[in-house]
Order: C-alpha cells, then sequence, then structure tokens
C-alpha cells in the first residue's frame, strides 16, 4: 500500500495539468434585459454559437430578451408547446363521468376490504 501513495501532491486540490499550448476559443459577450424588472444580464458564448433570443432572468425568473443595439428582440411564442399536466392527459382518455365511476368502484372495493379486516397494502404486496 505504502509503494502506491503518491507523496507531496494534494489530490483534488490543484490539477497537473497545464496551461501549455492551450488556444481558447474565441468568445462574445451579449446581453439580455429582463421584461419583468429591466434588469441586463450580461452572457458570454464562443464567437460562433447560435445565440438564443430570450434567457431567464436570474433574479426574478421572467423572460429577458437579447439586446440588439439600442432596442430588444422580440421572440415569437406561437409554435411553443404548451405543457400539459397528468389530469389533461387523462381526460384526453377518459371523460369525467367514466372517472366518477371509476371512482366509485375504487371506493366501494377499499371500503369492503376494511369492513373484512384485511390489510390492503399487505394483499398488493403479495400479489
Amino acid at each position: 500500500m505504502a509503494d502506491r501513495s503518491l507523496r507531496g501532491i494534494r489530490l483534488g486540490a490543484q490539477s497537473l495539468q497545464s496551461e501549455e499550448g492551450v488556444v481558447f476559443h474565441e468568445r462574445a459577450q451579449h446581453t439580455y434585459t429582463c421584461t419583468s424588472c429591466g434588469r441586463d444580464t450580461t452572457m458570454t458564448f464562443a464567437a460562433d454559437a447560435e445565440i438564443p433570443q430570450a434567457w431567464e432572468c436570474r433574479i426574478c425568473g421572467a423572460e429577458s430578451l437579447l439586446r440588439i443595439g439600442d432596442g430588444t428582440a422580440t421572440v415569437d411564442h406561437s409554435g411553443d408547446k404548451v405543457a400539459r399536466s397528468h389530469w389533461d392527459m387523462l381526460l384526453e382518455r377518459r371523460s369525467l363521468s367514466e372517472l366518477e365511476e371509476l371512482l366509485e368502484e375504487r371506493l366501494a372495493y377499499v371500503r369492503s376490504r376494511r369492513g373484512a379486516g384485511e390489510d390492503v397494502t399487505l394483499d398488493k404486496i403479495s400479489a
């Protein structure tokens, strides 16, 4: 074990790599202005990267728009998908009357098992 240890080096504290021969990629800074609080955020991207038109404000979480010159960019949200909840997806498969009927069936089943003295959770595990 002693012949495998590294002596004189703090593991994890310092990198053994140097920056010799490393060529950094060109960068460009872009400013985003928040639509809610008006705060400016400057982001650094690679010079040849595709710059997003909108960014999330790190202060209030609202949408910040890319500032071009004296104005700001506009973002078209007409093609964005609306997030669907589990309830929305359930309503696509079943109607409210079907859901109410299923609920009544399950409640009757659970009530009958409680009345019989059976433990619902243990039966589910063994099945």
